[in-house]
């Protein structure tokens, strides 16, 4: 699978960049809502939001809180590797408690994102199962105090 940066974008129309911004400011909006924001028929809606569902330029998802859900740690790990990043970043893609992997160009050349029930859970996940992948050298966590800002709503160009 071709990395997104190495994907050419999607070329949008006005109408699927006003539908998408609909979507975004609330993803259970009605099609016919849709629809008579964006001049378009309720059954055109629906086939354009299946094509950018279809095309993967969207995801309509139910997003959480972790702490409504007995998730009271969450935090960002930075990882120093040897060696081939991608069989790493694979192996820590498989861990249910990491909902993101990145490889970067930086400090670090992977950082995660991890949602753990507690400290505990947290560095047993970290001494036992993120250090123990082949090829993880050293790890430095960032442990979220607080939630200032999270958004998906930065629109479409």
């Amino acid at each position: 699978m071709a990395s997104r940066v190495d994907q050419a974008p999607t070329h949008l129309d006005d109408v699927s960049k006003a539908i998408i911004e609909q979507l975004q400011r609330d993803g259970r909006m009605p099609y016919a809502a849709i629809g008579k924001a964006v001049g378009l028929s309720e059954a055109a809606v629906r086939q354009r939001v299946q094509r950018l569902l279809d095309n993967g330029v969207m995801q309509i998802v139910a997003v959480t809180d972790p702490l409504q859900l007995g998730f009271a740690r969450q935090a960002m790990i930075g990882i120093h590797a040897e060696g081939d990043v991608e069989p790493i970043a694979e192996s820590l893609s498989q861990m249910s408690e990491i909902d993101y992997v990145i490889i970067t160009a930086g400090s670090f050349d992977l950082m995660v994102e991890v949602v753990c029930e507690s400290d505990d859970h947290l560095l047993e996940l970290l001494s036992k199962r993120i250090r123990a992948v082949d090829g993880v050298r050293s790890t430095e966590s960032f442990v979220y105090l607080k939630l200032h800002k999270q958004t998906y709503s930065w629109g479409v160009r």
